[in-house]
């Protein structure tokens, strides 16, 4: 496929694109705000100079995170312009906002049209781009190249599957890929499949999630509720998607422990009200942190719907199952529970995180299991012995810190993307003599 025909597919679209953002506006009404950013009509533009960082959602702003606070560090006279596609992305990136104020603005990526990223461009005309993970749109990129703007993708991972899709659109893909100054993998398998599918200048610089420090009010919170429930055991189930809450739920009858509480916490907001309904239907006695309710000595579930406060669960429990991992989502991010020194299970889809998984289970501080049952039956079995997992939370924080690092690496090869901008700009526009 060639641009002008993608772009034209993408024209032809809008009308369903649309229809699919107001379907979501339903249950997050947040979808139907900053409207005209979604086409890159935007309402002012920060003074200073501007390095753009997009994060598509919320764990990619979570990631970004460590980057951002170092980008303000070093660049005293830059802003940062944070965007995203998703209002959680935009909601995750308000506490940036306001750690940085006055130096962080945030607004909507448009869609992937030829004029709506022009206009994006030419109205907050950037000095550098990064693109986080997997975000390739080759319009943008295109828009970019014809500016003169150095965009580079960073954290960049690219599961087998995900290769796959990309191969079936070598002049698309190939040609968006090969615009970047610069492509930052996370690791040496990434480069592999990347380089396959186009990439050039490709550096290996470890996962930015590493170096996210798990925020200390957080930790505090999950102490306290730790407290408030003294010595019952919990089993949280974090970031969990759709038809993998049942699964759970049924599996849970197998973990024969009195006192057990599940910690359900599914991923998205907008399936939370659809996650109460499935505790109900079982008849399980259940309670709500967003009703600040705190499970009693009946308590059989408590539904984690709440955002933001995911730190806290992995502060609280005891033992976690990872999202995403049960049925074919690819997994969530494992990274942030070893950070908080929680051991994890993990079922048989984790091709997001592919080599993080591996390496978890290597070190001890994961577990692998086969189905819902199978994590049940691993979470008995270590709930019973807290010796185990008493190793396994040891072995979850010493993989955290032995993986950091990321962000260094990362920025040093900013600065080098920068330091070609300054000189670009001066052999352009000499002093005079």
């Amino acid at each position: 496929m060639s641009r002008l025909l993608y772009s034209l597919l993408f024209y032809l679209a809008m009308p369903l694109v649309w229809l699919r953002l107001f379907w979501r506006a339903r249950r997050q009404p947040e979808y139907l705000q900053q409207l005209g950013e979604r086409h890159g009509f935007y309402a002012s533009r920060p003074p200073r100079p501007l390095l753009w960082l997009h994060a598509v959602s919320v764990g990619e702003t979570r990631a970004a995170a460590p980057l951002i606070d170092s980008l303000l560090r070093a660049y005293p006279r830059h802003n940062v312009l944070l965007t995203h596609m998703t209002p959680t992305g935009r909601a995750t990136g308000q506490e940036l906002v306001v750690r940085h104020p006055g130096r962080l603005t945030q607004a909507y990526l448009p869609y992937d049209l030829p004029d709506a990223c022009g206009r994006f461009l030419d109205h907050f005309q950037p000095e550098l781009g990064l693109l986080m993970e997997t975000e390739v749109w080759p319009n943008l990129i295109e828009a970019a190249r014809r500016r003169k703007l150095p965009m580079a993708l960073i954290n960049a991972r690219l599961s087998e599957r995900s290769q796959r899709g990309y191969a079936r659109l070598p002049s698309l893909i190939g040609p968006a890929l090969a615009s970047l100054s610069a492509v930052v993998a996370q690791t040496a398998a990434d480069v592999e499949r990347l380089q396959r599918i186009g990439a050039r200048q490709v550096n290996v610089c470890g996962n930015l999630k590493f170096d996210v420090t798990p925020a200390p009010a957080m930790l505090e919170q999950g102490s306290r509720w730790r407290q408030a429930l003294a010595a019952r055991p919990v089993w949280l189930a974090a970031s969990t998607r759709e038809g993998e809450e049942a699964l759970i739920l049924d599996a849970l009858t197998e973990i024969d422990i009195p006192d057990l509480l599940l910690l359900l916490v599914p991923r998205h907001p907008q399936r939370f009200a659809e996650v109460a309904e499935l505790i109900g239907h079982r008849r399980l006695a259940f309670c709500r942190r967003s009703r600040e309710e705190l499970p009693n000595r009946n308590t059989q579930v408590w539904l984690g719907d709440s955002m933001g406060e995911m730190v806290a669960y992995y502060a609280l429990a005891d033992l976690a199952l990872i999202g995403g991992t049960l049925l074919p989502f690819g997994g969530q991010n494992l990274i942030e529970a070893a950070a908080c020194g929680c051991p994890v299970l993990l079922g048989p889809h984790c091709f997001n995180f592919a080599e993080a998984s591996a390496d978890a289970i290597a070190c001890g501080a994961a577990r692998a299991v086969p189905d819902a049952g199978a994590a049940a039956l691993a979470a008995r079995d270590l709930l019973l012995h807290p010796q185990a997992l008493l190793a396994m939370r040891t072995a979850a924080a010493t993989f955290s810190q032995a993986h950091r690092g990321a962000t260094a690496r990362t920025m040093a090869l900013i600065e080098q993307l920068l330091v070609k901008v300054a000189s670009t700009t001066h052999e352009t526009h000499p002093s005079c003599q």
